[in-house]
């Protein structure tokens, strides 16, 4: 994936400026594709030239006029193209694994440190989905994951929402069902949540046997 194909896909939820666009990268996009401000703009700017993107000027009081990007007909055959095209599953580089079994030659307990700093990153992230989800989603109706096949029904996990949807365009707490493109960005969020508690889960273990692997052993 390139970014142009995270841009696409957050100018199909809800057009925006750069500023805007940079915002959903920062709140969410961001947890599963970053890109700085600079990137972002440089790519926008390409992106015009070859004629993905509408640019239109946004009257604002008191304020000067913004830039609204929307995807043109060549933005949206471009996406569709990538939609089609097959993706190997991501080949896993995790230093912490490697530093953990490395520490079967050093002290053990002297990595309980750095795995409690990485554990909190996780739990903030979590929270900081669980928070979103409570924002953007509770009230709404979503599948049940028991019953793929059937009617929405019933509420997923809590989180923020890792697919760039701008909070500002989502529908409000208490709202009735998911259409098809919030329902997806819920699931990935879903998704999101469901990494989240298995890499904590997973860290308590290592802690736990960090902890029984002391000096003493």
């Amino acid at each position: 994936m390139a970014i142009e194909h995270a841009i696409l896909v957050s100018l199909l939820e809800k057009p925006g400026s750069g500023y805007e666009l940079s915002r959903r990268f920062e709140r969410s996009i961001g947890y599963f594709w970053t890109a700085t401000h600079q990137q972002i703009y440089r790519v926008l700017k390409r992106m015009e030239g070859d004629g993905w993107v509408e640019v239109r000027e946004v009257p604002q009081e008191g304020r000067p006029d913004k830039k609204e990007y929307s995807v043109a007909a060549p933005g949206r055959a471009a996406l569709s193209q990538w939609l089609h095209e097959p993706i190997e599953p991501e080949s896993v580089r995790h230093d912490l694994a490697v530093k953990i079994r490395g520490s079967a030659f050093d002290d053990p307990a002297a990595l309980i440190r750095e795995v409690r700093r990485y554990r909190q990153v996780h739990a903030e992230r979590l929270a900081h989905y669980l928070a979103g989800e409570e924002r953007d989603f509770t009230g709404v109706r979503a599948p049940d994951p028991a019953s793929p096949d059937t009617a929405p029904s019933g509420t997923g996990p809590s989180g923020t929402d890792p697919s760039g949807t701008d909070p500002s365009g989502t529908t409000p707490s208490g709202a009735g069902p998911l259409d098809a493109g919030r329902e997806l960005q819920h699931v990935v969020l879903r998704g999101g949540i469901a990494y989240e508690r298995m890499t904590l889960a997973w860290l308590d273990d290592v802690l736990a046997t960090l902890h029984r692997l002391g000096p003493e052993h």
